[in-house]
């Protein structure tokens, strides 16, 4: 088995995994949402060597990380409603489907030869350093095994991945802590997953309500998988107590007597921040064969990307 090194976010680290990045090789990063496994997007072996790692179904197309808008309009067509959210959204955890421009240069494993590419500019500086530093667009999934749950930090990409990359960027924990927010512009604006943008503020922007999108057996974007984000335990949702054999996470303050808390005063941000690190940690707790129980949350706001998180993570695993 290969060491997987672990960088440091400067100019020697960020140089380092740009290295290793042009040497065809795969390199785990932070972002505001979650950490993503980058590999060259212009590569077929790179690509492909993300689904290995990941052990991911090549019909999943991949996020595109780029450094700025201007990147992004190279590989896509952008329109006046992918302008407006672009502008208002980027940097930041929104992912936009776009029509892929002929010669974009992009390995069709990246797009699982769809005719449409999802692209993201990411907000935080340490990915946004090693975008400027490598110089071309990266495709980054969540640097976890395929289906289970995401990485908010280093040590979670660890546990799935090491000796499976050649590098890990250890930009601590992810503020935002869900996925970006998807959507399609391939036609009618379309929800193809929530995140860590509320589709309030993409609908107030767009001027018109946000169609529904996607498929679970052939899926546009990421997450749309019926079964993901999941723990090794078994996960029931909207538990206001647990049973004698659950692990409990609860969320507000009605949830005292819980043995984990996505948040204390139930803020929404607070609980998206800390979902896959508890989702963790009650796995953890649940042990092999374990249950895990979670109290309701709201849907609205960041509630609909956790409910979505939560609902793939309970569902039945294939």
């Amino acid at each position: 088995m290969r060491i997987t090194e672990t960088l440091s976010p400067d100019t020697a680290g960020l140089n380092r995994a740009a290295e290793l990045l042009r040497d065809g090789e795969l390199v785990a990063f932070p972002t505001e949402t979650v950490y993503g496994l980058g590999g060259d997007a212009r590569s077929d072996r790179a690509v492909a060597r993300i689904y290995e790692a990941k052990g991911r179904p090549r019909f999943n197309p991949l996020i595109v990380h780029l450094p700025d808008v201007a990147a992004a309009r190279a590989l896509a067509r952008f329109d006046d409603r992918a302008e407006r959210l672009a502008a208002a959204f980027w940097p930041g955890p929104l992912t936009l489907v776009l029509p892929l421009r002929p010669g974009s240069g992009l390995s069709p494993f990246v797009t699982a030869e769809l005719p449409t590419v999802a692209l993201r500019v990411p907000a935080h500086p340490v990915a946004r350093a090693l975008l400027r530093t490598y110089g071309g667009p990266l495709a980054a999934p969540s640097a976890n095994p395929s289906g289970r749950v995401s990485p908010t930090r280093a040590e979670h990409v660890l546990d799935g991945l090491s000796g499976r990359i050649a590098g890990l960027v250890d930009g601590g924990a992810c503020a935002v802590g869900v996925e970006s927010t998807i959507v399609g512009l391939d036609g009618p604006a379309q929800l193809l997953r929530p995140g860590g943008v509320p589709v309030e503020a993409i609908e107030a922007v767009l001027g018109e309500p946000l169609g529904a999108g996607g498929s679970t057996t052939k899926p546009t974007a990421p997450g749309q998988l019926a079964s993901h984000y999941a723990p090794g335990a078994t996960v029931r949702l909207g538990a206001a107590a647990a049973l004698a054999d659950e692990v409990w996470i609860g969320f507000g303050p009605e949830c005292g007597g819980a043995d984990l808390t996505l948040s204390a005063t139930g803020d929404l941000v607070e609980a998206a921040a800390n979902l896959f690190h508890l989702l963790r940690e009650a796995d953890r707790l649940a042990g092999p064969g374990g249950r895990i129980a979670i109290a309701p949350i709201p849907e609205t706001g960041l509630g609909r990307a956790i409910n979505d998180r939560l609902r793939r993570a309970a569902a039945p695993r294939p």
